[in-house]
């Protein structure tokens, strides 16, 4: 009986882990770049998306790159990435590459504050995917995007790359993107990049709602309080500390829970000091 006691605990521990998405461009890419595309048509723009955050201006994040995904069959989905040199970005694996669905080309999106039209606008299908890149449990979700030469300006400037062993618990970090201000925003809502300050916290804790085998060491993961939160497409994105040439990438926006952005689970990054040698072997 006691047994029997452990083995049911054992697995309503594991039905009650939080799912992430199975195929991101299917579930939130591809209807939020047709979203984000209505929405800059028909709006002013002041301000949207990232759930509970704040409208970025112009010059704010410039190493925040959009990324207006074409996919093999001629749809578009949506991600974000961050600019680390003149030629060189860094996104999601699953923005390149997610369940049954293969992107073609990235526009990368530079120094705009809309992803659709404005800044700088660059084509690239030259994309390096992470060898251990699982699709599963977005482990190792991590790609290179490689682009001719961008030259800096005040609207596009890169980032440096978080190095060492600090795992930034308890520290507020930054997330920009341009993603969903909530699951149910509509056309609506005005498009613009935008940014939310979000807390760090213990891969355990995060693990609570995961389990272990979508929480590794090389995941990153920040509470989601008060509505706040990274949210659909924003992935690739980055989670940055700092300010002007200190600022520091150390998560790039990886998942949430299938359940929705707003409901208070916490949202999980790659930890960018995991992929310091790998990213840095490809500037």
């Amino acid at each position: 009986m006691k047994f029997l006691l452990v083995v049911v605990g054992l697995a309503l521990a594991v039905a009650a882990e939080e799912k992430i998405f199975s195929n991101y461009h299917e579930e939130i890419g591809i209807p939020e770049a047709a979203r984000i595309k209505l929405a800059e048509e028909a709006q002013d723009f002041d301000g949207s998306r990232i759930t509970g955050g704040q409208a970025s201006s112009l010059g704010a994040h410039p190493h925040l790159g959009g990324l207006v995904i074409t996919l093999t069959d001629n749809r578009q989905s949506v991600c974000g990435s961050s600019l680390l040199s003149n030629t060189r970005l860094v996104t999601a694996a699953h923005c390149w590459r997610h369940g049954s669905t293969q992107a073609r080309i990235f526009t990368v999106v530079l120094g705009s504050t809309r992803l659709f039209s404005g800044g700088v606008r660059i084509n690239t299908n030259n994309v390096q995917v992470h060898g251990s890149y699982n699709q599963a449990t977005l482990n190792n979700d991590v790609a290179i995007i490689v682009i001719g030469h961008v030259s800096f300006t005040n609207n596009i400037q890169r980032i440096n790359l978080a190095s060492g062993s600090n795992s930034y618990a308890g520290t507020w970090a930054t997330a920009a993107g341009f993603g969903r201000t909530s699951d149910s925003a509509g056309i609506s809502v005005a498009q613009a990049k935008r940014h939310v300050n979000l807390q760090v916290i213990t891969n355990a804790v995060c693990a609570n709602t995961f389990g272990s085998s979508v929480i590794v060491s090389s995941t990153l993961c920040v509470a989601t309080t008060n509505g706040q939160s990274t949210c659909g497409g924003d992935s690739g994105g980055p989670l940055a500390i700092g300010s002007g040439n200190s600022r520091t990438l150390i998560g790039i926006t990886s998942f949430g829970s299938a359940a929705g952005c707003t409901r208070g689970f916490p949202a999980g990054f790659a930890r960018v000091t995991s992929f310091n040698s790998w990213i840095s072997s490809r500037l």
